[in-house]
């Protein structure tokens, strides 16, 4: 079998790098040919078919009016991307195609390429980019599905983006693929959660989405179930993430607990100027993650956007470390309310730090909660488990 895999970056940039690169490697140990489709980047890890990925493309960088429209236009559909694509297509000639994050730099012009020369797609669902242009349902940091996978125009009339010009860009996206149908054109939706499969619902038949949670290789994380006795946050420092609740709840501490905040984003200078007391690491990963996980007492992920199925839940759980988590998205599917952990209401500081302080005064507690997740992790999310379900979802395609 011969699987082309796309996404438009071709380097650790997220969460959903980390499901793509896994699940690429993890095909190519099962002996299945992998092609790669993407974007050229200095970061890039190496690929024999980085000859035929697009071009860098910096949508915030563009200046002058004519290279705007341009750009503007290679947003929505993108020659390069399609006349690349086919020159790879004819030379491989893969079995099914997976894509990931394609939107964009790659964007969804692709499927009707791969559907022209007959080759069955699998896209896996990241985000909310079916139901609102800017991927996120957010609007100023509030959830928000007004525009529900149709009505693309709110994203200009409800002002949820920072500048006209990206509202308008954004809703010229979403109507055109929709009016081409390019993602109806895709034989298989991948999604991570049952959250995000309903919510997908609302535009796509229900019989066309396979819920397939990632999976986390278990041999790469250890679980001593000790710690040293400090908080731990690691991830994108930014307000959708809930990072400002978390430092608030923080503060309502006894000072002498610590909290180490791992990660890069736009508010990291103004909140290690608010908070001196906090320790920001900055941007980790690797064996020094790996660390910082294993012996942190306990993990928050206070996100108050949707999560799907969180690699940093994942990590924490395989590591053996109770969670506490936003009781929001599709973060109550992984963590056990009670059992590997606690649920807390969204944005309330007040929840957060009592549940916070009950789990720091009882190591026992916590020590049980770190268990417990991590036999989830090993009966729900091997990513060995992951890895022939997906294949199981290429031949049924196949054949």
């Amino acid at each position: 079998m011969k699987v082309l895999m796309a996404n438009k970056f071709f380097h650790l940039n997220g969460g959903s790098e980390r499901v793509f690169f896994q699940e690429r490697e993890l095909l190519q140990k099962k002996g299945i040919a992998v092609i790669d489709f993407s974007m050229q980047d200095r970061r890039n890890f190496d690929s024999v078919y980085a000859g035929l990925f697009v071009d860098n493309i910096n949508y915030e960088s563009t200046e002058g009016f004519s290279r705007k429209l341009k750009t503007a236009l290679s947003f929505i559909h993108s020659a390069e991307a399609v006349r690349k694509l086919e020159k790879l297509l004819t030379q491989e000639r893969p079995d099914v195609a997976h894509l990931h994050n394609i939107y964009h730099q790659l964007t969804p012009s692709i499927i009707t390429v791969l559907k022209r020369h007959g080759i069955k797609v699998a896209l896996t669902l990241h985000d909310y980019k079916l139901l609102c242009p800017s991927y996120l349902a957010l609007n100023h940091g509030h959830i928000c599905t007004a525009c529900n996978g149709k009505a693309f125009w709110k994203s200009v009339t409800h002002h949820c983006q920072d500048s006209r010009m990206q509202e308008l860009l954004l809703a010229g996206e979403g109507l055109w693929h929709l009016w081409r149908r390019s993602y109806e054109a895709v034989d298989v939706f991948i999604a991570p959660s049952q959250f995000l499969a309903d919510l997908t619902s609302r535009r796509i038949p229900q019989e066309k989405i396979h819920i397939l949670r990632n999976g986390i290789n278990l041999d790469e994380y250890s679980s001593p179930y000790a710690d040293r006795g400090y908080i731990l946050y690691f991830g994108r420092l930014s307000k959708e993430k809930g990072i400002r609740t978390l430092l608030e709840a923080h503060s309502k501490l006894n000072s002498a607990i610590p909290l180490q905040v791992v990660g890069s984003g736009p508010l990291a200078e103004s909140l290690q100027s608010a908070y001196p007391d906090v320790q920001f690491i900055g941007y980790k990963t690797g064996t020094e993650l790996h660390d910082l996980i294993r012996e942190a007492a306990l993990v928050v992920v206070p996100s108050e956007c949707y999560e799907n199925c969180s690699m940093s839940v994942l990590e924490a759980m395989a590591s053996g470390k109770a969670v506490i988590g936003s009781n929001l998205g599709g973060l109550p599917e992984q963590i056990e309310d009670g059992v590997s952990g606690f649920l807390f209401e969204p944005g309330n500081a007040h929840d957060l730090a009592e549940k916070m302080n009950r789990l720091m005064q009882d190591r026992a507690l916590r020590q049980d909660m770190g268990m417990a997740g991590r036999k989830i992790i090993e009966e729900k999310f091997s990513l060995h488990e992951h890895g022939d379900k997906l294949i199981c979802i290429y031949r049924q395609l196949c054949n």
